[in-house]
């Protein structure tokens, strides 16, 4: 994850959260990943969603998902993946950090 672009780095997590394809997991987390929902006030850290994406493995949401980066400047990207299911909206506010490792992902989850 290090040489790619910041939207390969997104679909990555897309792809993570509403396919269950896991495989790059280790890659897009920063050490001092925080996800949060804003609608409940859950939080987890890096190894508590990498353990629930992991239980979730193959599972694939019944929804369509889509993304689009709302502002990137140099090293830094924020960008916005919505997943619409039938009677509600997930929404993912994603920050990205280009470091010497590559691009580390932070989440903040709403449910408008």
């Amino acid at each position: 994850m290090k040489d790619v672009e910041s939207d390969m780095v997104i679909g990555s997590y897309v792809d993570a959260v509403t396919v269950g394809n896991i495989d790059l997991n280790k890659f897009l987390f920063a050490d001092d990943f925080q996800y949060s929902n804003v609608n409940n006030n859950d939080r987890a850290g890096k190894k508590e969603y990498i353990k629930y994406l992991k239980a979730n493995k193959g599972n694939k949401y019944d929804c369509k998902s889509s993304y689009e980066i709302l502002s990137q400047d140099g090293k830094v990207c924020v960008a916005k993946a919505t997943m619409a299911f039938d009677t509600f909206t997930r929404v993912d506010y994603i920050t990205l950090n280009q470091g010497k490792d590559g691009w580390k992902v932070k989440v903040e989850t709403t449910y408008p």
